[in-house]
């Protein structure tokens, strides 16, 4: 799915009570959520405006609690999710959360009602996929010390850079 992914904080969204990273795949001057919000500012303007406002509220007065999250989206214990669709939205924005002070956003889709399953949908199956690849390399660094949690939980310390390795 990527060769290389770098984690990038996002100021605007993250403030005393929690932290938003974004990644960049590869190359790409853009980030997946990025390219989700510019996607879709124009055909559900409303939800993108929601969905950013959420982000605020969580960087700035209530962190990253689960009530703001379907949690479970990838493997057992990848900390894989969604953010919580309202009941007559269009979208699905993946995500990695890491307790309850940050979150890595991926990117989304449109969802729509009729599909049951993400595995349903190309374009939300490859979101999230990505993230369970991702999820699983920061773990990996997190255990050989190459990446780390900061003392207040609010940043990522160490190498940002993640390599995928191919042994094959």
């Amino acid at each position: 799915m990527f060769s290389k992914c770098q984690l990038i904080k996002i100021p605007q969204l993250s403030g005393p009570k929690g932290s938003v990273y974004t990644i960049l795949i590869d190359d790409e001057q853009i980030s997946p959520f990025q390219k989700f919000v510019s996607r879709y500012k124009i055909s559900f303007k409303s939800e993108i405006n929601d969905i950013v406002s959420r982000l605020k509220v969580m960087g700035f007065k209530r962190g990253m609690n689960e009530g703001y999250f379907k949690l479970y989206e990838g493997n057992p214990g990848d900390g894989v999710c969604a953010l919580y669709d309202k009941d007559k939205s269009n979208l699905r924005l993946y995500c990695i959360r890491y307790g309850s002070q940050l979150i890595i956003l991926g990117g989304g889709a449109q969802k729509p009602k009729t599909i049951r399953t993400l595995q349903d949908d190309p374009d939300l199956k490859r979101e999230n996929y990505i993230l369970r690849d991702l999820s699983k390399l920061i773990t990996e660094k997190m255990q050989d010390k190459e990446i780390q949690l900061s003392e207040d939980g609010l940043d990522f310390e160490g190498e940002l850079t993640i390599e995928k390795l191919d042994y094959e």
